[in-house]
């Protein structure tokens, strides 16, 4: 296949946006805060190499916070998107922040329970929230690196949420020992948060409550200035800002992604929407390698091969939008849970749609959960209407749905995750696809460093009976 060159920024921008649904923020969170960060950055004088890197820091300063979703409705027992919303609205005092755990904790359990879990928390609040922190931190910074951006970018990530005093986590760095794109990132974040709730004035009269505590003095003065310039808030609420955050992106020269790039974010990406639950620890991973075996059996060439493997990393990018307290809950899920549940499959069309290099991928995300005989979601579409790209898929994410752990049961043998596949052949999947899975399948022995690697976190896996 010949490298095609995609602007990386338009491909960024976009799955910013699905971090934005992770957390509970109003659409174009990171774009906006991109704007707000890169025209402080600008102000200070930063060079454009390091206002490039400043640039994707703010677009992707929220890579790790899927990670901690499952653990805060662990914790507080609440809906994990609600909750964090809520919570960037808390300055940090003592009263607000006792005032939020009783509002926010187990509001839906037997009173019993939700007094546990809030005893829980204020008598262990510190380390709860250093844990929470560190494991958005530190896995943002992770992924970010994987996505090839510079190590600017991974500790300006990492330092998200250290505060000017030292009141911060997940280190207690204080001052300049704060990276600089941290500090710009968190103030550009909660003057987004504030000025989306309340208007420009609350954003500025809690940057400026907060300053010398949260937030570096130097860089508050240096926003006063941005924000006091004519037309400054209004193109930040404008429908155009997507296209002039765009159009303005630091540097010299536009930074393109080719074939090999593309196949790093979408890998690394799905990282981020696999962290979102526990019980889809490597999901996305393993989806991608049936896909592919499938494809492989198919006699499908490597060029189409590649596409599939991106779009079964990407597939499931729309659970992001989805609350762990529906994704995680190990008993049956009510009608406007289902509703919910459901709704993934919208998002996730909705975000690739915006991504030129993954807009392949739209048809399948948003495709994934039909079925042939028409009982499937998001459309109820038939046989007629489900192309072959979307029917591997479809087979290899429900075999490795059938084949792990979920909330509701445990993990089934590969043998009768294939005998329920061969049930529903021809109604609900593909008989070509499940057959050629079962034949990839019998010869994965032979296959055993590519197996092995592919299904990282997986229980060991039995391969007897699977002809």
């Amino acid at each position: 296949m010949s490298d095609v060159h995609i602007r990386l920024a338009e491909i960024i921008q976009a799955l910013s946006q699905a971090l934005d649904l992770t957390e509970g923020q109003p659409p174009g969170h990171c774009i906006r805060c991109c704007y707000i960060g890169t025209a402080i950055g600008r102000e200070i004088g930063l060079p454009e190499s390091e206002l490039q890197d400043l640039y994707y820091t703010l677009l992707l300063k929220d890579l790790g916070c899927s990670s901690n979703a499952a653990r805060i409705c662990e914790l507080y027992l609440a809906d994990d998107l609600s909750f964090k919303r809520d919570f960037k609205l808390v300055d940090g005092s003592l009263s607000q922040i006792l005032r939020f755990v009783i509002g926010h904790t187990g509001m839906k359990v037997a009173l019993a329970e939700r007094f546990r879990s809030i005893l829980n928390i204020l008598q262990n609040g510190g380390e709860i929230s250093t844990e929470l922190i560190q494991t958005r931190c530190q896995r943002g910074a992770d992924i970010a690196r994987q996505m090839r951006f510079s190590e600017k970018v991974a500790e300006g990530i990492l330092g998200l949420d250290e505060h000017w005093d030292g009141g911060g986590k997940p280190d207690g760095k204080a001052g300049e020992g704060i990276p600089l794109f941290s500090r710009i990132a968190l103030i550009a974040q909660v003057i987004d948060v504030f000025q989306m709730s309340n208007g420009p004035q609350s954003a500025l009269n809690e940057i400026n409550k907060r300053e010398g505590s949260w937030f570096d003095p130097e860089v508050v003065d240096v926003f006063s200035r941005v924000a006091a310039r004519s037309g400054f808030w209004e193109v930040l609420n404008s429908s155009s800002l997507e296209a002039k955050v765009l159009a303005s992106e630091p540097g010299q020269h536009v930074i393109m992604a080719d074939e090999d790039y593309l196949d790093d974010i979408a890998a690394a990406f799905a990282k981020v929407i696999d962290a979102k639950s526990p019980y889809t620890s490597g999901h996305s991973d393993r989806v991608a390698f049936f896909t592919d075996i499938i494809a492989e059996e198919l006699g499908i060439d490597f060029e189409r091969r590649r596409l599939l493997r991106r779009a079964a990393l990407l597939h499931d990018i729309g659970k992001l939008g989805v609350s762990n307290s529906v994704l995680d809950k190990p008993g049956k899920l009510d009608d406007a849970e289902w509703l919910q549940m459901r709704r993934h499959a919208e998002f996730s069309e909705q975000i690739l749609s915006n991504i030129g290099a993954f807009s392949g991928a739209a048809k399948i995300g948003g495709a994934h959960h039909e079925r042939l005989d028409g009982t499937g979601y998001p459309r109820g579409l038939t046989e007629r209407d489900i192309p072959m790209d979307v029917r591997i898929v479809s087979t290899a994410d429900v075999f490795d749905a059938l084949t792990a752990d979920r909330p509701y049961r445990d993990a089934m043998p590969i043998s009768q995750a294939l005998s329920i596949l061969r049930e529903g052949a021809g109604k609900s999947h593909d008989p070509l696809c499940i057959e050629a899975l079962a034949r990839a399948l019998g010869r994965a022995p032979l296959q055993q460093a590519t197996w092995r690697r592919s299904l990282v976190g997986r229980k060991s896996l039995s391969f007897s009976g699977i002809s």
